[in-house]
């Protein structure tokens, strides 16, 4: 739960909450700046689980002004940098789950107890997350290279009134021809991302298959056709990037993987 409203004053103070650790090391959080260059991190103990905190001014963090920092694309990758600098610290110390950007309360006590409320599902994402990371995997698809036929010329005025014998059959067979071909083509795309999925699946512990992007980050000449994600145990880690190796020489598909992350979309919401 976050907490940000109009009862909030310009001299009032909140609690900013990155993640929850199970007992992370104090020394991974020494330099760090956080969202709040002039307060420190800090660690809060709840339910043998700790969160990672920082005071901020609650004035900064309204609707209103963090609505307009959400417009502002430098602000608001500044925020989600020191956010995420954060939670990669304390995760490379122990298992640890994120919270979403911008998690508030109105004090240390209005934290603990709302944290102390999810603490089983904290508990729950701290043992499935642990020694695993996330990555992620985008599969592109060439395009046919030479292009489909398009409609019969059309004859000249004069031409017009005797038509070649079978013309207009010939015209719906390249209709109907073409819009086989397409067909496939959507098949075939359909079989490579299950294809490419159901491998990585069998290496990782969970997946989760995403959105796809609109045509234009693919670059020309590609389609894209999987955008998903993988938890992976670490120690699968280079059967992972082996198998990514496989798949691209064996269905000829641009494979792009990043990685590992921190579990961010293994960890579920916390309300």
């Amino acid at each position: 739960m976050t907490e940000r409203g109009p009862e909030q004053i310009s001299d009032a103070n909140a609690l900013y909450v990155f993640a929850v650790c199970k007992a992370p090391d104090p020394a991974v959080l020494a330099g760090l700046s956080g969202v709040a260059v002039d307060e420190r991190l800090r660690r809060l103990r709840f339910d043998e689980l700790t969160a990672i905190v920082q005071t901020v001014r609650a004035a900064d963090f309204t609707d209103e002004v963090w609505q307009a920092r959400m417009s502002d694309r430098d602000e608001l990758e500044r925020y989600a940098r020191a956010h995420h600098e954060v939670v990669s610290a304390a995760a490379a110390s122990c298992p640890t789950v994120p919270l979403p950007l911008a998690t508030l309360y109105h004090g240390e006590k209005r934290a603990r107890q709302a944290l102390l409320g999810e603490a089983e599902r904290f508990r729950a994402a701290l043992e499935r997350t642990a020694d695993h990371s996330e990555w992620g995997v985008k599969v592109y698809a060439a395009e046919p290279s030479a292009p489909e036929p398009g409609p019969a010329p059309v004859p000249p005025p004069a031409a017009r009134s005797r038509p070649a014998p079978g013309a207009g059959l010939a015209y719906l067979e390249r209709r109907r021809g073409a819009q086989e071909r397409r067909e496939r083509r959507h098949e075939d795309v359909l079989r490579l991302a299950e294809t490419v999925d159901a491998a990585f699946r069998n290496v990782a512990a969970a997946a989760r298959r995403l959105r796809l992007h609109s045509p234009e980050p693919a670059g020309k000449g590609h389609v894209h056709v999987l955008n998903a994600t993988y938890l992976v145990a670490e120690h699968r880690a280079a059967e992972f990037r082996a198998l990514t190796r496989a798949l691209r020489d064996t269905t000829g598909a641009r494979i792009d993987i990043s990685g590992p992350w921190v579990p961010y979309s293994f960890v579920g919401e916390v309300q």
